[in-house]
């Protein structure tokens, strides 16, 4: 373990003053040093799950991002940058978050990838929702199930947040929408989009239709509605069901929705992937909506 060394002490211009003020910046010369111990292995999807979640936390990648977190009233655990690029952080309140720098070879060597964009942060997750007050709260929403690729689960939430859909409930054995990659794909959209897993899985679709909800399972079936067909009432308040990439929905997630819906396809092909899907019927829901 190497020997902590004393803190590199920046000024940096204040938000509220205006004023220049002494940041202390903290080098971090070995990659094992425990100080970092939020960003080990962040390649790594089983080590990750086991310890982000239980110890509160998850990781927010890039500066745009970890100003979305911040904005979005997540606390900030710590940040860790490459030693270059301080001063991009330079306009934060840190608070009481220590500011921690390293060379690209050691941010690589803790986090096992080449960290391109310079800048990460350990923030602490807030209370997710309960279903019900995500229902109460919500016109339109989109309900996933079993979708484990975080790059779709990251980009579903960026198309949700783009689109107007105002929640997005999650069967159990989804991705978590915190993890790096979700979150960096979502370019912190995942921020803005209330969610909530809804459990018991498929049995508590019962709920959603109970909050008045029409819940539209996303099919090719060929007995499938166009979606651009739906009636009014069945636009009304929408609940949009869509499944893993490849499977699709189960059979009793299928049983359980009001109505199966297909964007129609051209060409041959049978299907979008699911993120993409995602946001065409998203966009077809809400395509009368006031701007």
């Amino acid at each position: 373990m190497a020997r902590a060394a004393s803190p590199d002490r920046r000024r940096r211009p204040s938000p509220d003053t205006g004023q220049n003020r002494p940041v202390p910046v903290h080098q971090i010369t070995d990659p094992d040093d425990a100080r970092i111990a939020d960003y080990r292995a962040l390649t790594d999807v089983e080590l990750r799950t086991r310890w982000e979640p239980p110890h509160g936390l998850f990781i927010a990648e890039g500066e745009l991002v970890l100003r979305r977190a911040l904005r979005a009233g997540y606390p900030a655990r710590s940040y860790l940058v490459d030693a270059k690029r301080v001063d991009q952080l330079a306009d934060l309140d840190t608070g009481d978050a220590p500011v921690y720098a390293a060379t690209p070879d050691v941010l690589e060597r803790a986090t096992g990838f080449h960290v391109h964009r310079g800048v990460l942060a350990s923030f602490r997750r807030k209370p997710v929702p309960t279903a019900a007050e995500v229902l109460a709260a919500a016109r339109r929403m989109v309900i996933l199930e079993d979708v484990n690729n975080h790059t779709n689960l990251g980009a579903i939430f960026r198309a949700v947040a783009a689109l107007g859909v105002d929640a997005v409930l999650l069967s159990p054995s989804c991705a978590d929408p915190l993890y790096r990659r979700s979150v960096r794909v979502s370019m912190g959209e995942v921020f803005a989009v209330p969610y909530a897993r809804l459990d018991p899985w498929p049995d508590a679709l019962a709920q959603v239709r109970a909050a008045g909800f029409t819940v539209l399972a996303m099919t090719p079936a060929p007995e499938a509605v166009p979606i651009q067909r739906l009636t009014v009432d069945q636009r009304a308040r929408t609940a949009l069901l869509l499944g893993a990439e490849g499977p699709g929905l189960s059979r009793a997630a299928m049983h359980a929705s009001d109505v199966r819906v297909v964007i129609p396809m051209r060409r041959g092909v049978d299907s979008l992937n699911v993120a993409a899907a995602t946001a065409v019927a998203c966009w077809e829901l809400g395509r009368d909506d006031p701007w």
